[in-house]
């Protein structure tokens, strides 16, 4: 396994944190971004020698700029780049505010358009590179409405993904671009989402997976490059059944809001 020189947004915590000190155990080089100056600098001490810490707002373009710049600078190139960044909120359609809106676009959506506009044209001089974005699995299935923001934005996300790829194919056939799809993760997620979150029912809290085997699959992905993942090895299945028959997956979800009422 060669080592590579990786960069992780979104890595003070959760996902982030998880695959830093998974891509760094394996002899990775990795710099860690998130704006939370104290646990980021946590990690990367943690992480150890290969690990820099680079403060970092992804939702400003001229932060993501220069975090791509540092990591050149530190590491002499970049290999791969994984836009893990993320925030929820919980407001359903009829409810959601402009600002709100905006808040989850820029989060979730145009920092990952920040990354990929950053580090492609260094892929594109080295004639490799592999951009790695976490959408979630309610891009595709609105199993949590209250998440609605959340979910348009990530759904974004995996158009942009599929479009940067299909553009980057012909030309730059050495620049892999890939969407990794978590369902719930035992983060902070919930408790930092805004407005706070409601309790998990116990058969959803039941499949959630640990950041350790979420960073386990895409420490995989990075050595077995592919389009998409689907962290939970379930979810791929239920995502067909969605889209077999879209309006069946609302009935039953109303049925079964009926009858908790």
């Amino acid at each position: 396994m060669d080592a590579r020189n990786i960069v992780i947004t979104g890595a003070s915590s959760g996902i982030g944190a998880a695959l830093a000190l998974r891509l760094t155990a394996d002899g990775h080089r990795v710099t860690l971004a998130a704006r939370r100056q104290a646990e980021l600098t946590a990690v990367a001490k943690r992480a150890g020698s290969n690990a820099v810490a680079v403060v970092t707002d992804v939702t400003r373009r001229s932060d993501v700029e220069r975090l791509c710049v540092r990591a050149v600078e530190a590491f002499g190139s970049i290999d791969v780049w994984i836009n893990n960044a993320g925030r929820g909120l919980t407001r359903s359609v009829m409810e959601l505010e402009d600002e709100e809106l905006d808040d989850m676009m820029a989060v979730n959506l145009k920092s990952a358009l920040y990354g990929m506009q950053a580090v492609v044209p260094h892929f594109i001089l080295r004639g490799r590179g592999h951009v790695i974005n976490v959408s979630s699995m309610l891009s595709r299935v609105p199993a949590a409405t209250y998440r609605s923001a959340y979910n348009a934005a990530k759904a974004a996300l995996n158009a942009l993904t599929a479009n940067l790829r299909v553009d980057l194919a012909v030309q730059h056939p050495g620049i892999q671009v890939s969407l990794v799809i978590p369902g719930l993760v035992t983060t902070g997620f919930q408790q930092h989402a805004r407005r706070g979150s409601p309790p998990l029912p116990p058969a959803v809290a039941r499949e959630a997976q640990t950041p350790e085997e979420v960073a386990e699959r895409i420490a995989d992905l990075i050595e077995h490059p592919v389009a998409e993942i689907y962290t939970n090895p379930q979810h791929h299945a239920q995502v067909l059944r969605y889209f077999q028959n879209v309006g069946a997956f609302e009935r039953e979800g109303g049925a079964r809001r009926r009858e908790s009422v």
